[in-house]
């Protein structure tokens, strides 16, 4: 309304600026046309007016007494239109084109189609049906989450730690009566607040998804059956059972053995460690970690069923069990649990010194416990061992290839500079970690996924190449996968003038510099996102460069190129035949702007492609027709054989052997003459 009275009231400016009054019929009238010609550009119509009029507000000496209110009004109107666009309008980032067509449209969710009933409808019916249904939606929306989501991986960080609580303060407080009966309450907090995550953790695997057929499973019905028959739904509901509130009956001293069904949960904090194991970057020294994690474990599990069976047997009974704790230097807590942790680390690595046991329990006790450690701390070992070769792996590969090399050089006698060259290259290459093949690593890959990774890791110098933009999508993946990496050392001649080029280069890192013929003098430096070559792999006809190098270019530095070989570059446009013909047109674009194209007769050129091209199907259609002629001949020549195979047996048993020879054995001359007559004539 504002904005519609305002439109009225300026309209009507007159060079003396007085303002003219309207009657609210004409305000009506005056909306009506405004709205049917302008539509829905009005805003920005009124918004100008709104403009126009500050300015003349504002230019005006000679004005009423409530021009300044009116001003202040449009000021105040406009200012609130603005902060209305910045707030209701949505900066999102401008997606980058060229990484665009690689991954496609954006996956989004499909609607329903409209029924032909809602077709019927009126605009304000279906806007309203519209708010219904989107209000229904609201109200029954459930989340559904993918084991594979970020949010899902917090949540197992909350109910791990909640596990591991459980894990590791349970038995120490079951074990250490004293620890358990100093802070009860805070206890009963912690306890509480971890039963609480194990609830909620049930909802949580109500409603996680998984993969059917590559697809997730969102349907809330479905994913309850699931869970439910497994036994891992056993598993979760037995683990938070209030078997706690017996204390009310045994003491609160015994709350940590009734809550030991809690430890059923401990699959959420293994899987809390795949999952990180997959997500970091760093998978060998978390792996570590992860061990050194499992021996504390096993180890403090070990101090507190010590220190338990002592006190079973008797604190102090013998010089085996833990000591009285009426001694001081034993009674505190922290004494306590110190030295049973000592002695189950000193058992169970097998390494001894500790007091040998007295009674038949003890020996028992200690025999188990070699045994744990024997097998566990082996296997542990073991694997620990397993992953600092595999870090090393790299390394050793890499120096294996190095002693290779040398023992080579030495074997033929290079020169100590070469040998000094060649070693300084290998130094570079692993100083900057640049060992890793990446063919090798990315061979396992589909190759929409290595395209994808190669287009994120070399998008800014791609971007770079002029022949290669606005390329189809299809060919740009076949180069990428076809690009290999090389590293030139300090003064290496990457090409030299009249070479042929059979190969382009994109600088990715370092200096190259066009060179004389002396190799000293420099023209130009070319810095990383340049690149060369790109012409004369092309094949333009017209080019007065033709296939040859131009120009000696050499490396100032250590310099990393991507190099894209001319049989490549043809293979992947044998598929391609319309980017072909683009990339020869900017090819050529490209020479003529440079001046280094010839003039050549394009029509001649049309007129031999066509001819070509006729000679192509006319010797197509002489193929066709020798390959029918040939059958034909097959054909007819499979058709006398059976004939004349049939003449052969009728006539051999109309006549008999007889009519061919006489009685001594000699041929009748006259009687074959008869019979190959005969066949001729029936042939």
């Amino acid at each position: 309304m504002l904005c519609f009275c305002l439109c009225s009231m300026t309209g009507p400016l007159h060079d003396s600026h007085r303002l003219s009054v309207k009657t609210w019929t004409e305000e009506e009238s005056d909306r009506a046309e405004s709205t049917l010609s302008r539509g829905q550009s009005i805003c920005d119509d009124t918004s100008s007016e709104l403009q126009t009029m500050a300015a003349i507000e504002r230019n005006s000496q000679s004005s009423f007494r409530r021009r300044g209110a009116l001003s202040r009004i449009v000021s105040m109107v406009m200012t609130l239109r603005e902060w209305a666009q910045k707030s209701l309008a949505e900066e999102t980032e401008r997606p980058d084109s060229f990484l665009e067509r690689f991954r496609g449209p954006a996956n989004v969710d499909m609607q329903a189609p409209p029924s032909r009933f809602s077709q019927s409808c009126t605009g304000s019916e279906t806007e309203n049906e519209t708010r219904r249904s989107g209000r229904k939606r609201k109200k029954c929306k459930v989340v559904v989450l993918s084991p594979s989501d970020d949010s899902y991986y917090n949540w197992l960080i909350v109910i791990g730690a909640a596990v591991f609580y459980n894990f590791t303060l349970l038995v120490v407080r079951a074990c250490f009566d004293e620890l358990q009966m100093k802070n009860v309450q805070v206890w009963l907090v912690l306890d509480y607040i971890c039963d609480g995550v194990y609830i909620l953790d049930i909802a949580v695997r109500l409603h996680t998804g998984f993969l059917d057929q590559g697809l997730l499973v969102k349907d809330v019905r479905r994913l309850r059956e699931t869970y439910i028959r497994t036994l891992q739904c056993t598993l979760d509901i037995c683990s938070i059972l209030p078997t706690d509130l017996l204390y009310l009956i045994a003491g609160m001293s015994y709350t940590p053995l009734l809550r030991f069904n809690r430890l059923l949960r401990l699959p959420r904090l293994f899987e809390f460690f795949e999952r990180t194991e997959t997500r970091t970057s760093y998978p060998n020294t978390f792996r570590i970690c992860k061990l050194v994690l499992y021996i504390l474990v096993i180890i403090h599990w070990n101090a507190c069923v010590y220190y338990s069976f002592s006190k079973v047997l008797g604190l102090g009974s013998d010089s085996w069990v833990y000591p009285n704790a009426s001694d001081p230097e034993f009674g505190s807590l922290a004494r306590s649990y110190i030295y049973c942790l000592y002695w189950s680390t000193l058992t169970l690595t097998t390494i001894g010194e500790t007091p040998p046991p007295v009674r038949d329990e003890e020996y028992l006790f200690l025999i188990f416990d070699f045994l744990v450690g024997v097998l566990i701390f082996a296997s542990i070992v073991g694997n620990v061992g397993a992953m600092i070769s595999n870090m090393n792996a790299t390394r050793v590969g890499f120096q294996t290839r190095v002693d290779a090399l040398k023992h080579y050089m030495h074997f033929r006698h290079v020169s100590k500079v070469l040998e000094q060259r060649v070693i300084r290259w290998f130094d570079y290459l692993w100083t900057n970690q640049k060992t890793i093949d990446e063919q090798e690593v990315l061979r396992s890959l589909p190759n929409k996924l290595r395209a994808e990774i190669a287009i994120n890791v070399h998008l800014d110098t791609l971007k770079k190449v002029r022949i290669f933009q606005d390329c189809e999508a299809g060919l740009l993946v076949e180069l990428v996968l076809k690009l290999r990496p090389q590293v030139f050392s300090p003064g290496d001649y990457i090409c030299r003038k009249g070479d042929v080029g059979k190969e382009m280069y994109i600088i990715k890192e370092g200096h190259l510099a066009v060179v004389g013929d002396d190799g000293f003098t420099q023209f130009a430096v070319l810095t990383a996102g340049s690149c060369f070559g790109e012409i004369s792999i092309l094949n333009i006809s017209g080019s007065k460069m033709g296939n040859r190098r131009t120009a000696n270019i050499r490396s100032l530095g250590y310099s990393d190129l991507f190099c894209l070989s001319k049989q490549d570059l043809m293979e992947a446009l044998q598929e391609f035949p319309h980017a072909r013909a683009q990339l020869e047109q900017r090819g050529r674009d490209i020479l003529q702007k440079e001046g280094l194209l010839e003039e050549v007769n394009v029509s001649a050129g049309e007129e031999l492609e066509e001819k070509m091209e006729r000679l192509e199907t006319s010797l197509d259609r002489l193929q066709t027709c020798l390959a029918r002629l040939q059958s034909e001949f097959n054909s007819s020549q499979l058709r006398l054989k059976k004939r004349l195979s049939a003449l052969e047996q009728n006539f051999t048993a109309a006549t008999g052997s007889g009519f061919l020879s006489d009685p001594d054995g000699s041929e009748s001359v006259s009687g074959c003459d008869f019979v190959r007559s005969e066949i001729n004539i029936r042939l």
